[in-house]
């Protein structure tokens, strides 16, 4: 298989035509058709049916030109980087908890570089995808927490993947909760005040273990538990059935509005929050911008 034999292919496909094809492409039909017939009998299948009405495409051929486009489209930035060396945009990428201080750091980051000339990407995910993001470079950080609980389970896992933890900084526990919750105004809760309200945590799909929990006291047995996928969907319930969550207590207002309040719960447990990496690996200009983003918003929301 050939690159010019898939681009013969999806230019038939595009022509619906092997005569008009066969003229953009400044050969003869007769050639076109022995190039696509030795595509189809090297993959063992039907890319095209031929009749007096012309080309159809089988749905086959329909699933291989699928494929047949990616690569062309790969190789043509890969030929744009190293043979013409063309300008390329710079790329940097983050995958995440659900965390509105991660997202809150990654504007500001985003605004002060611009994006003429960068490619950003935030991942906002379920624990597992935020280490496998790291570890196949679909993301140059991952931001998450380790506890007495979770720290030995999940550095297994990281060293496994050839990853490494770097603490940022410390926080205690707090209920998250939307204002018009009954315990809204309490300046400190206990474990007990909560027994009447659901507890709202992030589903972690097939990799649902308690030590991938975003939410500390995973194994706590809670009188009433609700899943959710988003963040949005968390904020919803909160409001609609008075649920909660367990956070770090770094809020943005920017971002949540002023219709939340984080209150410390009476725990002696930290959250240790920080990031994943590569091992050996520098962090990148933007790398490096973005974890001093973070540690202003620490600060600025969680002073010491």
């Amino acid at each position: 298989m050939t690159l010019q034999q898939l681009r013969y292919a999806i230019c038939i496909a595009t022509q619906k035509s092997m005569n008009k094809a066969a003229a953009e492409l400044f050969i003869t039909q007769p050639s076109l058709s022995s190039t696509i017939r030795d595509l189809e009998e090297e993959i063992g299948l039907k890319i095209f049916l031929r009749s007096n009405r012309g080309i159809v495409i089988t749905p086959e051929g329909e699933e291989f030109l699928g494929y047949a486009r990616q690569m062309l489209e790969q190789y043509r930035q890969m030929e744009e980087r190293f043979v013409k060396k063309e300008k390329f945009k710079k790329k940097f990428s983050v995958s995440m908890q659900h965390y509105t201080f991660a997202v809150q750091a990654f504007i500001h980051m985003a605004k002060e570089f611009g994006m003429d000339d960068y490619e950003f990407a935030v991942h906002e995910t379920k624990t597992y995808e935020v280490i496998e993001n790291v570890r196949n470079q679909k993301s140059e950080l991952g931001i998450l927490y380790l506890n007495d609980f979770n720290q030995k389970a999940i550095e297994k896992i990281f060293y496994d993947n050839e990853l490494e933890f770097v603490e940022l900084f410390q926080c205690g526990i707090y209920v998250f909760l939307w204002k018009g919750n009954p315990l809204a105004e309490k300046e400190l809760i206990e474990f007990e005040d909560l027994k009447n309200y659901p507890c709202l945590s992030f589903e972690q799909g097939n990799n649902n273990s308690f030590y991938l929990a975003e939410e500390v006291f995973s194994t706590y047995e809670y009188k009433q538990i609700i899943k959710a996928d988003d963040r949005a969907t968390l904020l919803n319930l909160m409001v609609g059935l008075n649920g909660y969550t367990l956070c770090s207590g770094i809020i943005c207002e920017d971002l949540n509005g002023d219709e939340y309040r984080a209150i410390p719960l009476n725990t002696d447990d930290k959250m240790r929050i920080g990031y994943i990496k590569k091992k050996k690996m520098p962090l990148s200009i933007l790398g490096e911008k973005y974890i001093a983003e973070l540690i202003r918003l620490k600060e600025k929301h969680l002073p010491a």
